[in-house]
């Protein structure tokens, strides 16, 4: 219309929509990129992270319902303090410090694996499996002189067991789309909840007060061999997620963007999936369900470290084991010498963080 005709140079550098697309999805990384801290300020605040940890832990060692003098635990092995330190509270902070970094770091996984805020590891239906898998053999195997380590097995292979129903049903074309995943997570969760209701409103007083408290979670009484296996599982499993973190980072760009980027989606789905089932799986065999962490910690750090789960992926997994040592702590304290489980405390810091999410991300889009 302006009377001015396309050059031939023009004509021979017209980007064709291939490289539009390309084009596009560069310039969304650079803006994406802008949400990230630089790694030196990162490290920082890691290491602020990993002070604080170690603070919980210290304060989860030192207080309690009795009152014990930490320097007569350690230079008295025969003293009550002793006793009590190494027997009752240590490997409780330890498997505080486990499991709340397994669920926090699953949490933030998932949240990119699906695209939902609102995501953690009590949607995908495999808690509710590991926690039914666990009330079965606890009444069944209660006469065993193994009875404590059968539970923790049997939940641990009735969570894998649900990983791999959920993901075979989740299979669109061959394909695993989130959208179908979140689906079939929450029908499941819906029948293992009433599995469990069945089972609980057949068994005597004493059985139904242990299914509560492993529905509700708790950190009462772990071994060191339990410890060590969900140390061991979730490590290995949360190496896997940082060898992922750049595609996690790609992927929040969308399915094609990140395609168009080198992503491979379904190898990427499967091994985020897989490896996050590993970790919840062996959280859930020894704690029961606790909810709201995986929830919580990744989107407070997600404040702090920005959207690069290169960084966010190892802050989750700090934050969430402070937050779980010190969320027992006042489970431990409140009511003593009675004690809450600490699936409580969480469930109420959680109920009002998620209304706040819920009400936010009805009015604004979430890029993770």
């Amino acid at each position: 219309m302006s009377g001015v005709k396309p050059s031939p140079e023009g004509a021979a550098h017209r980007v064709t929509p291939g490289q539009q697309f390309g084009h596009d999805a560069h310039r969304d990384l650079e803006a994406l990129s802008g949400a990230f801290v630089t790694p030196w300020r990162a490290a920082r605040r890691l290491a602020i992270l990993l002070a604080a940890v170690l603070l919980a832990a210290a304060a989860g060692c030192a207080f309690g319902s009795v009152h014990i003098s930490l320097i007569r635990a350690f230079t008295r092995p025969g003293s009550s303090d002793h006793a009590i330190l190494f027997d009752a509270r240590l490997p409780r902070v330890l498997m505080g410090l486990a499991v709340g970094a397994v669920l926090a770091s699953v949490g933030a996984a998932l949240q990119a694996l699906v695209r939902n805020p609102l995501a953690e590891g009590g949607i995908l239906g495999i808690s509710g499996g590991g926690a039914l898998g666990a009330i079965v053999a606890m009444i069944a195997l209660s006469q065993a002189p193994f009875a404590d380590e059968a539970v923790a097995l049997v939940a641990f292979g009735m969570a894998l067991a649900s990983t791999f129903l959920v993901y075979r049903l989740a299979l669109v074309n061959g394909q695993l789309e989130p959208f179908t995943l979140l689906l079939v997570g929450v029908i499941f969760n819906a029948f293992w909840g009433a599995a469990i209701m069945i089972i609980n409103s057949v068994v005597n007083f004493y059985y139904a007060h242990s299914i509560l408290f492993w529905l509700i979670g708790s950190l009462q009484a772990p071994s060191y061999g339990e410890v060590a296996m969900v140390s061991v599982l979730g490590l290995a499993g949360f190496a896997v997620l940082m060898m992922s973190a750049r595609d996690m980072n790609l992927l929040s760009l969308g399915d094609e963007s990140a395609a168009e980027l080198g992503v491979e989606l379904n190898r990427l789905r499967r091994t985020i999936f897989f490896a996050t089932s590993v970790m919840l799986g062996a959280a859930v065999s020894v704690s029961g369900i606790i909810s709201f962490v995986g929830l919580m910690v990744p989107h407070i750090l997600r404040l702090v470290f920005g959207a690069d789960h290169r960084f966010l992926l190892p802050a989750s997994l700090l934050g969430g084991a402070a937050f779980m040592v010190i969320a027992d702590l006042i489970a431990r304290m409140a009511i003593a010498p009675a004690e809450l489980p600490v699936g409580a405390i969480t469930a109420l810091c959680g109920g009002p963080f998620f209304i706040y999410m819920l009400r936010r991300e009805g009015r604004k889009p979430f890029l993770t």
